[in-house]
């Protein structure tokens, strides 16, 4: 004997997470475009290693935010009977990709730093302290803009996370050539394309575990199985909880199921509203997880199932 119950699930108006700030990702986008026009016009200018490894950086940016904005759209789309979750997982799929792009730039870059290590070349530091300083000021926008977005959601965490490795090259940048201005140390360009190198490397690997734990449906972040399975046998009428599972279908929506075990007095009185009531209450008060299906299921019943997960 079973029934399903489920609350606040996203819809076609609510949409998921990064959905609603589709408005500053584009915002940021453009700000990105430019960015990367400035720095690419100003490395051709100079000659600087670091502002064109920069400039990479930002046009990696540019298109990782893109591939977000554009996730975050077509997640919203509503569910269907073939994909009942519609189409949400887009949105990791696209932080997935921007992490290993973000990961192969950063060894392009490092290698292109080492081989001007060796092989330094004349650098015009004015042009380039101006284009690393326009792209200190845009990044600086930016992360200003997506600095909400970023706790709700992991395809703007993608975008904020790649707008900050950049905002930190484009000071590397900077240093460099004030470095050079001051001591005529050309090899500082070498030095500080190599160090956004090794600065992307670490968010890019934070973004690509957070993806994977999601596409592995792993436990959320921050929810205790064992809390949430006696938050929900303080529910009167509960006797026991089994197969019980919590995941994330995308970033803000987290999901759980469970087969619940209820007294036979409890199931011959119909009982259950109370019972579904009690227990969507105490997991969206006490674990913000709205989404949750249950079993609910006389004693003794476990025995006749196939499977089941303590």
């Amino acid at each position: 004997m079973g029934f399903g119950h489920g609350h606040g699930h996203a819809g076609p108006t609510t949409g998921t997470a990064g959905y609603a700030y589709r408005k500053r990702m584009a915002v940021v986008l453009g700000i990105i475009v430019a960015i990367t026009a400035v720095q690419v016009v100003g490395a051709w200018l100079s000659g600087s290693m670091a502002l064109l490894a920069d400039a990479a950086h930002s046009l990696t940016d540019g298109t990782g935010v893109a591939v977000a904005l554009i996730a975050t759209i077509i997640a919203a789309r509503p569910p269907s009977a073939k994909r009942t979750f519609g189409l949400q997982r887009v949105e990791i799929l696209a932080a997935m990709t921007n992490a290993l792009v973000v990961g192969v730039v950063a060894i392009l870059v490092m290698i292109g730093g080492v081989r001007r290590l060796f092989s330094p070349g004349e650098i015009e530091s004015g042009v380039m302290l101006a284009a690393a300083a326009v792209g200190l000021v845009g990044n600086l926008v930016s992360l200003f803009i997506l600095r909400r977005g970023q706790k709700d959601s992991l395809n703007v965490r993608g975008a904020y996370l790649e707008v900050l490795g950049d905002m930190l090259g484009s000071v590397a940048v900077v240093t460099a050539a004030l470095v050079i201005m001051a001591t005529g140390f050309l090899r500082a360009d070498a030095i500080a394309s190599i160090l956004i190198g090794l600065m992307i490397l670490p968010r890019a690997w934070m973004l690509l575990r957070d993806v994977l734990n999601v596409l592995l449906e792993a436990t959320p972040r921050g929810v205790d199985l064992d809390e949430v399975r006696q938050h929900m046998m303080n529910v009167p009428g509960i006797v026991d909880v089994h197969d019980l599972h919590a995941w994330t279908i995308t970033s803000g929506v987290p999901v759980l199921s469970a087969h619940v075990v209820v007294d036979e007095v409890e199931l011959a009185d119909c009982g259950n509203d109370s019972i579904l009531d009690g227990l969507h209450q105490c997991l969206a008060g006490h674990f913000d997880i709205e989404h949750s299906t249950f079993q609910i299921e006389p004693r003794g019943h476990v025995d006749h199932e196939y499977a089941n997960h303590e």
